[in-house]
Formats: structure tokens, C-alpha cells, sequence
């Protein structure tokens, strides 16, 4: 059974980081792999995404501030997350798709996680 379960949330300073695991069991990992996040009363936003052959894509919000990344062999994908701002506290989902290079869009994403808090605040 294809299962995500994403790890490293927690509260930081604003200017902190955080590094959040993406870690897949289940399936063979070869899915482009996407980070979205939610804040209550507000629609899920895409924040990155990687393909399957290692190629990214960040939006606007967090572009230059987040680094995505893969590694195959461990089935986990990571989100570096430098110079957090408070706009960026959101539960981080991460999701599979099984297009080689998804977007940003959460209808290509067919498998999700559970979702970690992510909290900046001082």
C-alpha cells in the first residue's frame, strides 16, 4: 500500500529554518513528488515540486528561500526551508504523482501525507 508520511515540522523563530522529510513506502519511488501547505480557512497552495528525473519548481512565495531535493535510494524527498516568515506557518502536506513532471496543481497529485505543523512565530 502507497503510503507519504512527511516529519520535521515544529515552531521556529521567524528567520529560523526548518527541514521537512518527505519519506514514501509502498510503491517504487518514481513519482514527481510535490510540497503544498494550508492554513485554516484558506485553499491548499502549491509551495514545490520535484520530477522524477530531479527537476524543480517553486512558487513565486518561497522561491530562493526553499530548496527541494530527492534521494531514490532512501524514498524520501526534502524541503529545506532558510528565512522563515511568519506567512509561511501552514500544515506542509507532501503528495506523489504519477505524471513524470507534475505542476503545482493538487488535482495532479493522486497519494498525500497527513500533513505537518509548521509554525513561525516569536
Amino acid at each position: 500500500q502507497l503510503r507519504l508520511v512527511e516529519s520535521g515540522g515544529g515552531l521556529v523563530q521567524p528567520g529560523g529554518s526548518l527541514r521537512l522529510s518527505c519519506t514514501a513506502s509502498g510503491f517504487t519511488f518514481n513519482y514527481g513528488i510535490g510540497w503544498f501547505r494550508q492554513v485554516p480557512g484558506k485553499e491548499r497552495e502549491g509551495v514545490s515540486r520535484i520530477s522524477r528525473g530531479g527537476s524543480t519548481y517553486y512558487a513565486d512565495s518561497v522561491k530562493g528561500r526553499f530548496t527541494i531535493s530527492r534521494d531514490n535510494a532512501k524514498n524520501t524527498v526534502v524541503l529545506q526551508m532558510n528565512s522563515l516568515k511568519p506567512e509561511d506557518t501552514a500544515v506542509y502536506y507532501c503528495a506523489a504523482s504519477t505524471r513524470s513532471g507534475p505542476g503545482l496543481e493538487q488535482h495532479e497529485y493522486a497519494y498525500w501525507g497527513p500533513g505537518t505543523q509548521v509554525t513561525v512565530s516569536s
